[in-house]
C-alpha cells in the first residue's frame, strides 16, 4: 500500500485533549477504511508565520499512514469538513522515517540546549 504523511494544524484556543480527540479521529477514520497509521507525533503549540484565520498559532500533529488512496480522499474530506484544523497536507512519500521526526530531534536539542545553560 502507498505510505503519507499527513499534517494538520488545529485552532490555537482548543485544549491538548481536544487535539488528541482530532487526532484520534483521524486514525479512526483511516482504520475503519483498511489502513494503518504506523506513527502519531503531536509537535506542540507553535507560531505561525503568517496568520491564519485570527490564528498567530497553532497546534501542529503529524500522522505516518499506510493505507491506499481512497482513506487518504476521505481523510481529507472529513479534515476540510472540520473547523478546529485551520491547514492541512498530505504527502505521498516513497518510505516512512524511523524514529522519531526531525521537528521532535529539533525540541529535543532545544530542551537539551536550556538544560546545559542552567
Amino acid at each position: 500500500m502507498p505510505l503519507y504523511e499527513h499534517v494538520f494544524l488545529a485552532r490555537q484556543d482548543l485544549s491538548q485533549a481536544q487535539v488528541d480527540a482530532l487526532a484520534s479521529t483521524a486514525t479512526e477514520i483511516i482504520e475503519a477504511n483498511e489502513g494503518k497509521v504506523v506513527k502519531l507525533e503531536a509537535w506542540g503549540l507553535k507560531n505561525l508565520a503568517y496568520k491564519i484565520e485570527r490564528n498567530r498559532k497553532a497546534h501542529f500533529v503529524m500522522l505516518n499512514i499506510d493505507a491506499p488512496a481512497g482513506v487518504v480522499a476521505e481523510l481529507e474530506r472529513q479534515t476540510r469538513i472540520n473547523e478546529d484544523v485551520i491547514r492541512y497536507m498530505t504527502v505521498r512519500v516513497d518510505e516512512l522515517e524511523e524514529g522519531p521526526s526531525v521537528m521532535m530531534r529539533k525540541q529535543d536539542r532545544e530542551r537539551r540546549g536550556r538544560r546545559e545553560q542552567r
